[in-house]
């Protein structure tokens, strides 16, 4: 039987391309609000990985990180959008990496100059320089030491609208049928792929469905997933939206809220599927990992909450987050949970 904490797989099994991870348990892409105003790392930031690397987890992924100076749509929000910045980006590594933690940088768009752009904004042109950047975002990101990168496509923001028939009404190569519509995640994909090289993870975080109409979202979602896959991307998290959210919560434990569309995934790809979404109890998340082919589980409240909780779950694996999901951690002054630690 599979565990979280199965120290027969540690180091052995569980690895994803070129990461050992300590354990099934992803700290989960966060905003923290917590970068200067140039997108620069601080101490009070640099402090926050410090203590998740410190707290347990298999893996870190960093809060979505903007790579093209005038993409910036958060306050807050990391950069790595020239070189001048990496030196920092080295130090922060080699940080996270001293206790033994992998760490991925989370690759986000959304607009330009601080507006949020819809599939229909940016010209052919644009969408090409875009894919451009992604690679070069994910280049810097292996330079610094990451040990790779997600791609942003969840959550509504602008990857995410494209998959979406409703959101999408382009009428060239990028809209229309769904080979059309996820062509910009695959071309994304393949330049990553090819400025970092074999040897360098690519994750994606995907909504599983699409709240407009559920069952073309969830197509799209296999589409977009298997085509990915057969690329040789490294590892899928499923996710969903705010309206998803509130969908899925009627679930009876209002836990692991995305199981259902992670699981699907799982069985259709060969790749780590992750599921993110209200992870828990440890009892809950094993009994999905010995009942579907979802691999790893992905949080992130929980650990505002309680950083040192990974740890504590190795001990008791029926004790429940203490995180009530209130989302009173989302202040304009940084991401931190209002009850503590």
């Amino acid at each position: 039987m599979k565990t979280l904490f199965d120290e027969t797989t540690i180091n052995n099994i569980n690895n994803i391309n070129n990461m050992k991870l300590q354990n099934r348990i992803i700290r989960s892409a966060t905003w923290e609000g917590m970068a200067d105003s140039a997108g620069r790392l601080t101490n009070r930031l640099i402090k926050v990985y410090e203590t998740l690397a410190n707290g347990g987890v298999g893996l870190i992924i960093t809060g979505g990180t903007y790579f093209t100076k005038d993409s910036t749509t958060l306050p807050g929000m990391a950069g790595i959008y020239e070189d001048s910045l990496l030196q920092d980006y080295e130090k922060f590594t080699d940080m996270v990496h001293s206790s033994g933690c992998p760490i991925i940088l989370q690759l986000a768009y959304a607009g330009k100059n601080g507006d949020m752009w819809l599939p229909s904004s940016p010209s052919h042109n644009d969408i090409k320089s875009i894919v451009k950047a992604f690679g070069e975002g994910a280049a810097r990101a292996k330079l610094s030491g990451f040990d790779g990168v997600q791609i942003h496509a969840a959550h509504g923001y602008f990857l995410s609208q494209f998959l979406s028939r409703q959101n999408n009404t382009r009428q060239d190569e990028y809209g229309g049928i769904i080979e059309n519509r996820a062509r910009i995640l695959l071309e994304i994909y393949d330049e990553i792929r090819n400025r970092t090289g074999s040897n360098f993870s690519i994750f994606i975080k995907i909504n599983g469905t699409d709240a407009f109409d559920e069952t073309e979202g969830v197509n799209a979602c296999s589409y977009a997933c298997r085509q990915l896959a057969a690329r040789g991307i490294d590892a899928i998290e499923i996710s969903g939206g705010a309206d998803e959210i509130k969908k899925s919560l009627d679930n009876p434990h209002k836990e692991s809220i995305f199981r259902d569309y992670a699981a699907r995934i799982a069985e259709e790809v060969r790749v780590p599927v992750i599921l993110v979404g209200h992870n828990r109890t440890p009892s809950v998340m094993e009994k999905i990992l010995n009942t579907s082919a979802i691999e790893y589980f992905a949080l992130s409240r929980p650990l505002l909450r309680e950083p040192n909780l990974v740890n504590d779950w190795k001990n008791n694996r029926n004790k429940k987050a203490e995180c009530i999901s209130c989302n009173a951690c989302f202040k304009p002054d940084g991401n931190i949970c209002v009850f503590g630690p």
